[in-house]
């Protein structure tokens, strides 16, 4: 194979990837995420986490039980580098496809960042959803009206007045920025269900 050859199979990641590799990651742009740490499943992905070109995961929750999704950079860190797929630069706009297969209609969806897992972000680790901004930038749902951030002691974001049926889909769409990006971090994926 030629130098041409070689260079097209190593951008083969950045420009294609709808099923897991042989490590059970799926990658997009710099990162991969996975599922392994179970209560649903990753279904494909594509983008490559730019404004213009979000990172696109597809997802089914098998239960209303918390998830956690496992981000990873598969690139060197390079923050606030031009990213281009080259480099995990800590910036990543995200757009989440989640299939409720809980069986239970889901009344709130609810987000948290994970520097380390099972402890809120803080705002000394720099992981947040876009707090540096005071715009709306690529936060978006299709099933959900309102949305309510937390910063502070940790960065959550709440999707309410709204529902999802059980075997329906919901789109959520947001702007995860790290400051100081580490080689891994966790979001934590919340559905809420009506109490009886």
């Amino acid at each position: 194979m030629n130098a041409r050859g070689y260079g097209l199979l190593l951008l083969a990641p950045l420009v294609c990837g709808a099923g897991a590799a042989d490590d059970g990651r799926f990658y997009a742009g710099a990162y991969s995420f996975s599922d392994e740490l179970g209560g649903f499943r990753i279904t494909g992905i594509s983008g490559s986490g730019s404004t213009a070109d979000p990172i696109v995961l597809d997802e089914e929750l098998s239960s209303a039980s918390p998830v956690t999704l496992v981000i990873r950079a598969a690139r060197p860190l390079k923050p606030f580098g031009d990213g281009g797929g080259l480099y995990a630069n800590g910036f990543l706009h995200l757009r989440l496809v989640v299939h409720n297969g809980s069986g239970q209609g889901w009344i709130e969806f609810e987000f948290e960042l994970e520097e380390e897992l099972g402890v809120p972000s803080d705002f000394g680790d720099g992981l947040s959803f876009n707090q540096r901004k005071l715009t709306d930038e690529g936060l978006l749902c299709d099933r959900f009206a309102d949305y309510h951030r937390d910063y502070e002691p940790y960065d959550r974001l709440l999707f309410r007045d709204g529902h999802v049926d059980p075997k329906s889909f919901v789109t959520f769409g947001f702007f995860v920025s790290d400051f100081t990006p580490d080689p891994i971090f966790y979001l934590r994926q919340d559905p809420r269900i009506p109490f009886s």
